[in-house]
């Protein structure tokens, strides 16, 4: 039996007639494209739950035929490009917040800001959550260029910026502190959301 590519928990239904087994192979390829930036865990739980309502539905008694049934179960599904993004979204949008990853930062943007506007706020706030994390990176490292900045008394910037000549740094080591502290409000806030969302 043919197993798929890293997804070898996952045993492949054998069919017997071979167009059915084409289209099962095939709806499960569009499944793997669909969810393929997903964490390897997260891939096999998904693959694993959708081969297994493939699965039930075939063993249920029916006057149709293996591929008339096969059918009916991949259109109660829904199209893999279509119903599944929904959850991709959200998988990836948790990934983003647990590993503050910037490639999954970035694609959880991409795929929430039309998800939604529930989704959208979230990803803006994890934006800004990713934002704070950079600035006390460069704080520690760029101290002189992090900050909040002023010149003749006159707000300027607040973050990082290359070229801080005549302009003064007016938190110190109290950037620290208040960086860390909105940090923490964003991330429950984002968390709240989420489980708001996730209850819906």
């Amino acid at each position: 039996m043919r197993q798929y590519k890293n997804y070898f928990k996952v045993k492949n239904i054998e069919f017997k007639s071979i167009s059915a087994q084409r289209i099962y192979n095939d709806y499960l390829k569009r499944v793997e494209r669909t969810i393929s930036i997903l964490s390897e865990k997260d891939k096999l739980d998904m693959l694993m739950e959708i081969n297994s309502h493939i699965y039930e539905a075939m063993q249920q008694d029916g006057k149709e035929n293996e591929i008339d049934k096969l059918l009916i179960t991949t259109e109660n599904l829904g199209l893999p490009e279509e119903f599944l993004i929904p959850v991709v979204a959200e998988k990836k949008l948790i990934q983003a917040v647990h590993t503050f990853n910037p490639k999954h930062v970035w694609q959880a943007l991409k795929m929430n800001i039309s998800n939604g506007l529930g989704y959208s706020i979230v990803s803006i706030l994890y934006l800004g959550l990713s934002v704070f994390g950079f600035l006390i990176f460069t704080k520690i490292f760029f101290p002189s260029k992090t900050g909040l900045f002023y010149m003749n008394n006159e707000f300027k910037a607040f973050g990082f910026i290359s070229n801080a000549d005549e302009m003064n740094e007016v938190l110190g080591f109290w950037f620290f502190p208040i960086t860390i502290v909105s940090a923490v409000i964003i991330y429950v806030l984002i968390t709240l959301l989420l489980g708001m969302l996730k209850s819906k």
